[in-house]
């Protein structure tokens, strides 16, 4: 059968051959010889948005706090510093965030070799420099929130503020609360404790082994233990440390006097400097934090935007290790007015940002902000100000402000202004992950991904292919 079918259907070619009716294909020769050098447009058509990022660094960004610092005129030429800042950008855009996976693409994806102009930086030469100029990064937002602004992307008549939780670069496993830091302190100390005894023991009766070094060193077995005995020590410090400086700083607070038995009393007790069991801190990145997310608890930072309405342009950012989203509200509404000059016409939040004090810091700012206030109630316990105990009369204005406004009202656009940032970064561009670890970096890194949200937006709005 096989055969059979085999030749019918080659009889059926030559019937095709012989009245000229044959499929004529195009030639195929991948060792063809280029007869003159290629351009770049050949490969990336020009509308790309590699071509948009790199002639927007060339053209328009400073880069003179990054330029200055090759001051040395000896040694091998290093990459361009232009070169090297359009890549880290392009690539930030794509969802390329690891310098491995970095420098792998500059040899594979055509769009990054018209970044780099088909140059190959290693994995290491493209680590190094976003460490060595990070701080000089960061200030990459600014200027490319004022290009947005001289573009029209940026009107600030509504500004949209919230946070998002970013999963740090450690496992919420590495963590370890106060108590339990203290009773493995004692148990590791007497492991390691006999562990010492028998490896002295072993040196003694091995010391043959160890002709070629000096002979005093501890085994590999041993080596872990005493190390993680070590970070068990320095964490319970720091965890000690912390809760004294708490301490100190209550007992700085001026304190509230009351009447008891017709006496003067403090209704403050002293403040105790022993940090609480339950306080935990992770060794592979201490300064991240367990905080509640949509998959259960997990080891994050707490990311921060504040959106303009008009393009979804982001026009402050920042990055806390603290769940609370409230006491960055009014640093939020500083930092637009500091990078943009002026402040927004119309503020929304939603009820994690509302206190009393917060709305006090926005009156005197003269700011117009729409905050919802949650399920707080005028005259219940839950409008009571948490810090003093006193009633707080601009939380039931402000439940009564929005009420009045119903559908009318800014704050209903609130979710369709900044919710979808956090879509686009998260969910498009990928970075659901910090790669960096401590606080100055994570955040130095959460504004490299803003600064490549509003690249992307800017190059849509003059009709660049982002895809």
């Amino acid at each position: 059968m096989v055969r059979k079918i085999r030749k019918r259907a080659q009889d059926r070619a030559k019937a095709y051959d012989k009245r000229g009716m044959a499929k004529p294909f195009r030639p195929w020769d991948p060792k063809q010889k280029w007869l003159l050098p290629p351009e770049i447009t050949e490969f990336i058509p020009e509308g790309h948005v590699s071509h948009f990022v790199r002639d927007l660094v060339v053209e328009q960004l400073d880069l003179s706090a990054i330029l200055i610092t090759y001051a040395e005129e000896r040694g091998y030429p290093p990459f361009h510093p232009a070169m090297m800042v359009a890549l880290l950008l392009y690539a930030y855009t794509q969802g390329v965030y690891s310098s491995r996976k970095l420098a792998k693409a500059c040899i594979e994806r055509m769009d990054f070799a018209a970044v780099t102009g088909f140059q190959k930086p290693e994995y290491r030469t493209i680590g190094l420099f976003r460490r060595r100029h990070l701080k000089a990064l960061t200030g990459l937002f600014q200027q490319v929130l004022l290009i947005c602004r001289q573009a029209g992307l940026v009107a600030l008549g509504h500004v949209a503020l919230d946070g998002t939780k970013v999963k740090a670069n450690a496992s919420k496993h590495k963590a370890m609360s106060y108590d339990r830091r203290e009773k493995a302190e004692g148990e590791f100390a007497e492991v390691v404790k006999g562990w010492l005894d028998q490896a002295e023991s072993t040196d003694l009766g091995e010391a043959f082994r160890f002709r070629n070094r000096q002979g005093d060193e501890l085994p590999a077995w041993v080596v872990n233990k005493v190390d993680r005995m070590k970070k068990i020590r320095e964490a319970k410090a720091a965890l000690e440390k912390e809760a004294e400086e708490k301490a100190k700083a209550e007992a700085d607070k001026p304190k509230k006097r009351g009447k008891k038995n017709g006496k003067d009393d403090d209704q403050d007790p002293p403040a105790a400097s022993k940090p609480e069991p339950k306080a935990q801190r992770n060794f592979t990145d201490p300064e991240s934090r367990i905080m509640p997310t949509k998959n259960g608890f997990e080891q994050c930072y707490n990311a921060q935007a504040g959106v303009d309405a008009k393009a979804q342009v982001i026009v402050a950012c920042g990055v806390v290790n603290t769940n609370a989203d409230c006491p960055q509200l009014l640093a939020m509404v500083d930092q637009v007015r500091a990078n943009l000059g002026r402040k927004p016409r119309v503020l929304s939040a939603d009820a994690g940002y509302c206190s009393e004090a917060n709305l006090e810091g926005l009156e005197a700012r003269k700011s117009k902000a729409y905050v919802a206030t949650g399920r707080q109630k005028h005259g219940s316990k839950a409008a009571v100000h948490a810090s003093n105990g006193r009633h707080a009369p601009l939380i039931a204005q402000r439940r009564d402000k929005l009420k009045r406004g119903g559908w009318r009202s800014p704050y209903r656009l609130r979710k369709q202004v900044v919710e979808p940032v956090f879509g686009q970064i998260k969910q498009a561009m990928g970075f659901r992950q910090f790669l960096l670890r401590g606080l100055a970096k994570v955040q130095a890194e959460w504004q490299l991904v803003c600064t490549a949200h509003n690249l992307l937006q800017l190059a849509r709005a003059q009709g660049h292919c982002c895809n």
